[in-house]
């Protein structure tokens, strides 16, 4: 999974499988854009005016699903 922003366009990006294509993209609500590969399975999503939409751009909170392991990536 990779997860991006880009600031000249305002854009935040989540790839979840970066080996499959997109063969639809919805715009499901304004400014909120849904990639699907051919089986309907969800690869991207990628949000527009993401500086309005999302509380902090440039920082990124995981989980790697152990309590303990909490980590955070700052750009």
């Amino acid at each position: 999974m990779r997860v991006s922003y880009d600031p000249r366009t305002d854009t935040l990006t989540v790839i979840f499988r970066e080996d499959v294509a997109v063969s639809e993209s919805d715009e499901d609500k304004p400014g909120t854009i849904l990639d699907y590969d051919l089986d309907g399975n969800l690869v991207s999503l990628e949000i527009l005016d993401a500086s309005k939409r999302v509380t902090q751009t440039r920082k990124i909170e995981f989980d790697t699903g152990e309590l303990s392991d909490v980590g955070e990536l700052r750009s």
